[in-house]
């Protein structure tokens, strides 16, 4: 069971900030037969995404912001005020 929770807190919006840099990877990987060669530039995105969101998240915890990690209306509203994507 706890694998199962783990796997749905993964595609939930609210708790990955990073789901379509998860899915860019994984297509990228589908699409070359596994040759992550090929796919760097995808995780260096994903990679650069989880930084920044756990950046915040750290963040918002030593400032007593609940919850620690923004919702995924909250980050798209930070996103857009950044001009776009810091990653």
């Amino acid at each position: 069971m706890a694998g199962k929770s783990s796997a749905c807190k993964l595609r939930n919006v609210d708790v990955n900030p990073c789901i379509e840099e998860t899915d860019g990877s994984q297509k990228c990987l589908d699409a070359y037969n596994y040759d992550k060669s090929m796919c760097s530039a995808y995780f260096m995105r994903y990679k650069n995404c989880r930084k920044y969101w756990h950046g915040v998240m750290l963040q918002r915890r030593r400032d007593g912001v609940k919850p620690d990690m923004p919702t995924a209306e909250e980050r798209e509203q930070i996103i857009t005020a950044l001009g776009g994507k810091p990653y």
